[in-house]
């Protein structure tokens, strides 16, 4: 399945099936077809996101890991600008409608 993140403050961010339920699941939301992201959740989730990111980013610094496929660094920037962005706009972010 291929994840359609729409909001009116940003363009339509497509992502595959496995890291869009991961972020979904990062940020408290249950994954499905549809879903919604309220401006007064966005904080939370930008938060969520932005600690797991964080917490990935440590631990591979600390272990000396490299970075092998694509790291969640990666898959949730295009996701966090999306929410910053509805934020800014005072936008929800949907999916599957």
């Amino acid at each position: 399945m291929l994840y359609k993140f729409k909001s009116k403050a940003d363009s339509d961010l497509f992502m595959n099936q496995g890291p869009a339920e991961r972020i979904l699941t990062i940020i408290g939301k249950e994954p499905g077809a549809r879903g919604i992201i309220e401006p007064a959740a966005i904080p939370e989730a930008i938060a969520r996101l932005q600690a797991a990111v964080d917490d990935e980013d440590r631990l591979r610094a600390q272990q000396g890991a490299v970075a092998r496929g694509i790291t969640l660094h990666q898959r949730a920037w295009p996701f966090l600008q999306l929410l910053r962005r509805s934020l800014d706009a005072d936008e929800p972010v949907v999916w599957g409608v």
